[in-house]
């Protein structure tokens, strides 16, 4: 006979969480699990051996209790599992061989350590970028949970519905709340495909669309007024607005594109680059207002056109991350300067070139309106689609509308 019980154990100490354990008894043999749930005596109850919610709890402590109380579920289902497929062996095991096992499974099927993984994945890979979002959901994860880990298993409806009013209780728009949603669903379909879990659908409640944000495109005429600010002594915001511009003459151009833009790029008046985001090489012609920008800037002895990366080789990715964080902070005082109703940062650039070709009747086909498409790769195919003396002629326009 073999059973599991859920037990608290209070502090000795007054007013100081106690600890939740599992008490598995096979063969009048008892051995405890240990969980790393932390609770009051006044929040568990010990007649039905399971977690309560005070009165007058706040929003963050009422939903950590949720999230420990299925996750006591979810612990005590695969114990009995276990258990189950042990005795239809019909096989003699010990209690010790019951918790080592239900230990190697958790190890296995944890959330954290398994997102850790892929990230770990795609380090290897080379998608820096993309580990960087799935580690920023991750710590957000954590938070959620208490920073108690939790069986990939504990991914379902319940859990997912909880965490996307956590999101939005803490002030997450919905393309943030659908951004975390979707990694982790990315991390849940692999758990899926690598055959650990069975599918089960947890992210139907939730939203994993992507809403048309407000346009961040700057009027033409701001755009004037910031190319005619004299910023004379002010280092800082003129190499902020130049790199604004340079993004802005090269069709919007993303910052980490620009940051790793190398010399031999350049060739018979052609700029020719690979989006790190997508791997597609775009080509644009080399004007006169982008050398401009580039001359003003002594980075000989640099495989890089611009002054971005200043230490090669080292960490260079932090270098831009930094680097952009000082451009976006000067632009905001350039956004008062001319007295912008847009918060000017260089992502900006990108919506702004495509809103006045937009203006100035460049064909949708050749501009995909704006950034109204709710994904990129749409805007990139009509791109890839169309003869380069064309965009070049577009960009011309938008150029010369300055």
């Amino acid at each position: 006979m073999t059973s599991v019980k859920i037990k608290f154990r209070p502090s000795s100490v007054d007013k100081t969480r106690g600890t939740v354990y599992y008490q598995v008894i096979h063969n009048r043999v008892v051995r405890q699990i240990r969980t790393n749930y932390r609770i009051h005596a006044d929040e568990w109850d010990s007649n039905t051996s399971s977690v309560v919610i005070p009165i007058n709890i706040d929003t963050l402590r009422k939903n950590f209790l949720l999230s420990v109380f299925e996750h006591l579920r979810q612990d005590t289902e695969r114990i009995e599992g276990i258990i189950s497929r042990l005795e239809l062996q019909n096989e003699a095991f010990s209690t010790d061989e019951l918790v080592a096992e239900f230990h190697a499974q958790q190890e296995c099927t944890s959330v954290f350590k398994f997102m850790q993984g892929v990230i770990l994945q795609l380090r290897s890979l080379g998608r820096i970028r993309t580990s960087e979002t799935y580690m920023a959901t991750l710590s957000s994860l954590r938070k959620f949970c208490g920073n108690d880990d939790l069986p990939l298993e504990g991914i379902n409806c319940n859990l997912m519905v909880r965490y996307e009013a956590w999101l939005k209780s803490n002030g997450s728009c919905p393309n943030t709340t659908s951004f975390y949603m979707r990694i982790i669903r990315a991390v849940y379909n692999r758990a899926v495909d690598e055959g650990i879990i069975m599918q089960a659908y947890p992210f139907k409640n939730v939203y994993t669309g992507v809403a048309k944000t407000v346009k961040r495109a700057v009027p033409l005429d701001t755009l004037r007024r910031m190319k005619a600010l004299d910023l004379a002594g002010k280092p800082h915001l003129s190499y902020a607005r130049d790199m604004f511009f340079f993004s802005f003459y090269t069709r919007g151009m993303s910052f980490i594109d620009m940051s790793y833009l190398k010399k031999t790029d350049i060739n018979d008046g052609v700029l020719v680059y690979r989006r790190r985001k997508t791997n597609q090489q775009l080509a644009i012609k080399w004007e006169d207002c982008m050398d401009g920008i580039v001359s003003l800037y002594d980075n000989k002895g640099s495989k890089y056109v611009l002054p971005i990366i200043v230490d090669e080789g080292k960490d260079e990715r932090n270098q831009v991350k930094n680097s952009l964080c000082r451009i976006n902070r000067a632009l905001k005082e350039i956004s008062k300067m001319v007295k912008s109703n847009i918060p000017l940062t260089m992502y900006c650039a990108r919506h702004s070139w495509a809103s006045i070709a937009r203006s100035k009747n460049v064909p949708v086909s050749i501009i995909s309106e704006s950034l109204g498409h709710t994904s990129e790769k749409i805007t990139q195919i009509y791109f890839s689609s169309l003869d380069a003396n064309m965009v070049d002629k577009a960009n011309e326009l938008v150029i010369n509308a300055l």
